[in-house]
């Protein structure tokens, strides 16, 4: 039979157990917030040189779209902007945009029908030679896996002058409890300021699944050749040695071409 002080100490030992477990669950959910926020913050744009050391991504004269492990993607605000190129593509087809970089081929191919502001945008952006001799400014290797390019200022910052809406945003399904989606290893996706509608010029190369909020515009699915080339930027780290920042293997990207296909 059990003693009236051997329950008392059951009990309290039952007590301390629920208070520990209350505890740990407390914790976990608090370091998913904490590795979700870390995410956002990685793929934002930056409005100006703080942002990019912080590890936001950013690319924009107006908006800037940045992306890092704690960052997410975000594009700057300035006074003045110019008006979104006039609609000029086939919303119905499929276009391919093809990167010459001085790492090497990066070709992917973007939906229309899904995203046609992002696409008529590229073009116009593409045909005018507006990515030529411009930088992959960002790499992140911790948290999200991404290589952020677009910006010709080369550090976050920088942007066509106009912003674009978002589009696709349900594209890659459902958030989970967390606040967040997969964007699957091969996603082109669009960085903003961290607000609606901010995207510009700047975007982001995923080449390892990495869960992010359905706050960014999947646009383009990159062909295995230029995901080898990404991942091998990835593999040789980044500059300084951190997990966020310039990427070692510089990324310079020499021509951008989009055609119909």
């Amino acid at each position: 039979m059990v003693s009236s002080d051997q329950r008392r100490r059951q009990l309290a030992r039952e007590k301390f157990e629920r208070q520990q477990q209350r505890r740990e669950t407390a914790r976990r959910k608090a370091k998913r917030r904490n590795t979700v926020i870390a995410a956002t913050l990685a793929v934002v744009v930056a409005a100006g040189g703080a942002a990019f050391a912080t590890g936001a991504f950013s690319g924009d004269d107006k908006k800037s779209d940045a992306a890092a492990p704690s960052d997410a993607p975000t594009p700057s605000a300035s006074k003045d902007s110019a008006p979104e190129p006039k609609m000029a593509i086939d919303q119905k087809a499929a276009y391919t945009m093809s990167l010459k970089s001085s790492a090497g081929d990066i070709v992917f191919t973007m939906d229309a029908a899904k995203t046609p502001h992002t696409v008529n945008s590229f073009k116009s952006l593409a045909d005018k030679g507006y990515f030529t001799n411009t930088k992959c400014h960002r790499l992140t290797t911790q948290g999200i896996y991404v290589l952020q390019c677009g910006d010709p200022k080369g550090d976050g910052t920088g942007g066509p002058g106009y912003t674009i809406p978002d589009e696709n945003l349900t594209g890659l399904g459902k958030a989970g409890a967390d606040g967040t989606v997969t964007y699957p290893a091969g996603t082109v996706a669009m960085a903003n300021t961290g607000q609606p509608h901010t995207g510009g010029s700047q975007f982001f190369l995923v080449y390892k699944d990495s869960k992010l909020p359905p706050t960014y515009t999947p646009f383009g699915k990159i062909d295995a050749a230029g995901l080898k080339v990404v991942e091998d930027v990835a593999k040789a780290g980044v500059t300084g040695g951190g997990a966020d920042g310039a990427p070692k293997t510089a990324v310079t990207i020499a021509k951008a071409t989009v055609n119909k296909d």
